[in-house]
């Protein structure tokens, strides 16, 4: 075997591969064991013909073929090694030559990932933020829920409306033939609620006590044998309001830590405040972010595109598929043509492979590394999150090859945390804004940082279909 590599543009080498005819002998006879598992031969068990009887079944120009196909990647793999070369992508087969003297010429390109230090300096940057505001109508509708919890049921001789209860006997019909585990007796449905069967809702919404309601229903994907459309049968025995309870600091020392009303609504402000600061401090990343990609210079190679781009369609239509919608449903669903989201995923694909060159960059001038100590705290996170033995996660992550993408989730994550640092967020006038939650000390921050640091990255699992070139993991990152 013969190798010699070229450059073939930006992060890409053409490796031009030459086999003799004699390397191909034996991978013929394998080829001829694999065709003859499928082909019934009078005489002979499947994979037991001896290959000339293969091949004048075949033709030798097919098996040939087949034994190309066969020899290709052993070889391929022998060259990267000999090479010292570790593809981004799977190497891509371009062209195949067959030699006047016998044997064949194969091209194959060999997309690398891009790597570069020359990456932004985020050394007193900042970036403009507009910091939140409580609106006294959400601290309301914080009452408003609490009450809601607590309320009490009383009967009410009117139609029901969203958000009242209904007493109702249910039954699902497939055409004239009962499906018994999706009946009910005696069911106690809050309208509105869509935690029953799809169709349920608007069945039941206008109905009065007495009332006998009939029409199309939707059960879940995985309901037992039965899902999909379904008629829904439903008795309607009574309707029942919200009785709410009245607001005053008797109820809400009550049922609370607070003695007041007033200390209450501060509380329910304070909150409401810190989850929109958590949000300002989401948009502060990614503008910090999106600003630092525009300004790394750097070409993505198409190969490594679309890999991100089948890896991102794929897990979108698994999800897609565990709700029971497909992906030309999805697009009517949203309104979107087919054309404009792949244009969109592939947007998202390069910004997400541009994301972990610019950290993977920052780390390598920064010398940032991962210990030792980091990657054993990652493994017993994630070991603590599933349940499972840390010998258990161990040796799942060494058997799949994934200790390497752990420490890769773990670098990156330490390169975000130091631009996070070099920079910081403004407010229009360009005066400096704390994003720190009230009340947040300096020792938890730095305590949830490590916590962090390790469940996060150790609960990114791979799927071994997934090519090791998806770089999915650093939106999440990035909207961290």
């Amino acid at each position: 075997m013969q190798t010699e590599l070229t450059e073939a543009g930006p992060y890409e080498q053409m490796l031009k591969l030459t086999l003799e005819e004699s390397e191909l002998e034996g991978a013929k006879d394998k080829a001829a064991r694999k065709l003859s598992m499928d082909m019934k031969i009078k005489g002979f068990r499947p994979g037991k013909a001896p290959r000339a009887m293969v091949e004048r079944m075949v033709g030798p120009a097919n098996l040939r073929s087949e034994a190309i196909d066969e020899a290709l990647p052993e070889a391929v793999t022998g060259a990267l090694r000999e090479s010292e070369l570790s593809p981004a992508t799977t190497p891509r087969v371009e062209d195949i030559r067959d030699l006047d003297d016998g044997g064949v010429e194969i091209d194959i390109r060999i997309t690398m990932w891009p790597e570069t230090e020359d990456v932004p300096d985020f050394t007193g940057r900042t970036v403009e933020v507009e910091l939140p505001t409580v609106e006294d109508s959400e601290v309301e509708d914080q009452m408003e829920r609490l009450r809601s919890q607590f309320a009490e049921l009383e009967d009410v001789a009117r139609a029901a409306a969203e958000g009242d209860f209904v007493m109702i006997n249910v039954a699902a019909f497939n055409g004239d033939v009962a499906i018994d585990d999706a009946s009910a007796d005696d069911l106690l449905y809050e309208v509105g609620s869509q935690s029953f069967f799809g169709g349920l809702d608007q069945l039941v919404t206008g109905a009065s006590a007495g009332d006998i309601r009939k029409g199309p229903g939707l059960l879940p994907q995985g309901f037992t044998d039965h899902e999909g459309e379904v008629t829904l049968n439903v008795l309607v025995k009574g309707v029942k309001g919200k009785l709410l309870p009245d607001v005053s600091d008797d109820w809400v020392s009550d049922i609370t830590e607070f003695e007041t009303v007033g200390e209450l609504n501060e509380q329910f402000e304070k909150n409401l405040y810190a989850m929109k600061l958590n949000t300002t401090g989401q948009q502060f990343r990614e503008k910090l972010l999106d600003e630092a990609i525009g300004e790394l210079d750097v070409e993505v190679p198409e190969a490594l595109i679309d890999a991100e781009m089948e890896a991102s369609l794929h897990n979108m239509a698994h999800s897609l598929e565990q709700q029971g919608i497909d992906l030309a449903n999805y697009l009517q669903i949203t309104g979107q043509d087919q054309e404009s989201f792949i244009a969109e995923v592939r947007e998202r694909a390069v910004d997400a492979i541009k994301t972990r060159i610019l950290l993977e960059g920052i780390a390598s001038r920064e010398e940032i590394t991962v210990e030792e100590e980091e990657l054993t705290g990652a493994i017993e996170g994630f070991a603590a999150q599933s349940g499972q033995e840390i010998e258990e996660v161990k040796v799942a992550l060494a058997q799949s090859g994934q200790v390497v993408a752990l420490a890769g989730d773990i670098l990156r994550r330490k390169a975000l945390n130091h631009i996070l640092e070099q920079a910081s967020p403004v407010n229009a006038d360009g005066e400096p804004v704390d994003l720190t939650p009230p009340g947040f000390e300096a020792e938890e921050d730095e305590a949830a940082d490590e916590e962090t640091d390790g469940a996060v990255a150790s609960s990114e699992q791979v799927n071994e279909d997934q090519p090791e070139t998806s770089t999915a993991e650093d939106e999440d990152l990035a909207d961290e």
